[in-house]
């Protein structure tokens, strides 16, 4: 599984237009605050259905993030959508931590 940090993220923000951002947290978590233009999908038992529905393209570049380096949630989410025949996906393991730590915008 390819990683990025954050100054690689925010180069592919700018950079990239067809990327997705997504945070996997539930839904409170995301509507605190989330990584500009990220969009939600919980890793939960419906993962995989509104994987289907939000990205409907498997050759699409997709960037999951989480918490924080400590959690779990990101990494598997990464695997299940390589799982899932998804060809770009990348994981951010720095997570909101990181993000705020290094003072980048955010959205609420």
């Amino acid at each position: 599984m390819r990683t990025v940090d954050s100054h690689a993220l925010l180069q592919l923000m700018q950079g990239t237009p067809d990327m997705v951002l997504v945070e996997v947290l539930d839904h409170g978590p995301y509507e605190d605050w989330h990584l500009p233009g990220a969009i939600n999908i919980p890793l939960d038992e419906r993962f995989e259905e509104r994987v289907g529905i939000f990205l409907p393209d498997p050759d699409r570049l997709v960037v999951v993030y989480c918490g924080g380096p400590a959690s779990p949630t990101s990494p598997e989410a990464a695997e299940r959508l390589e799982r899932l025949g998804y060809s770009r996906v990348m994981h951010y393991p720095g997570g909101k931590r990181a993000w705020r730590d290094a003072d980048l915008p955010i959205e609420r």
